[in-house]
């Protein structure tokens, strides 16, 4: 038995990649009503994330919390999605997510803001790798629907580069002229 405890061991070392973090959102008790009464296990609510631009998410149910834990994990690492960051901290334009009654807004922010999100959302930007983002949840408070709506908006963000080979242009194209609004404003001034 403990041989075989062993080799499980060795196993999943060799499949577990270090550079994943994970992050435990929710852990619910849940009951199945049978014949001889109420059998009793739990739920865990898992975010993954490398922290460089992918994340994912994982339920699982077992009768121990351990390994409800490593069932959603390893899920969660099955539906990782990959998002564009703007300067590796924050997003490239405001984005909403829905998913049943949950709603997100995520607004992207400048240097030194911050997370500023609640509960599953933060963790789910964390993971991500996001250091500056104003984010609201309105609606359902349900951790599982806030974490399926931040994922539906964060699968919407578009990168100005993807854009541009979409449309067929240069990126300086699509981009606002950085010069072209100070110097308007000044002119403006003038007159």
């Amino acid at each position: 038995m403990a041989e075989r405890d062993n080799r499980r061991g060795r196993g999943r070392d060799r499949d577990e990649t270090p550079e994943f973090a994970d992050r435990l959102v929710a852990i619910n008790r849940v009951s199945k009503t049978v014949k001889g009464g109420k059998r009793f296990g739990f739920a865990a609510l898992v975010v993954v994330g490398d922290q460089k631009g992918r994340v994912g998410f994982g339920k699982g149910k077992a009768k121990e919390v351990p390994e409800a834990i490593r069932k959603a994990t390893e899920q969660a690492k099955r539906q990782m999605i990959r998002v564009q960051l703007r300067e590796g901290r924050t997003l490239h334009h405001d984005i909403e997510g829905r998913h049943g009654a949950g709603k997100v807004i995520m607004r992207t922010a400048p240097e030194g803001t911050g997370i500023i999100a609640g509960g599953p959302m933060r963790a789910v930007f964390e993971m991500l790798g996001i250091k500056d983002v104003v984010s609201k949840s309105v609606g359902s408070q349900n951790p599982y629907n806030m974490i399926r709506a931040t994922m539906n908006g964060l699968t919407k963000e578009q990168s100005p580069r993807s854009v541009a080979q979409r449309r067929g242009k240069k990126v300086a194209d699509i981009l606002p002229k950085r010069d072209e609004a100070p110097a308007a404003a000044s002119e403006a001034a003038e007159a």
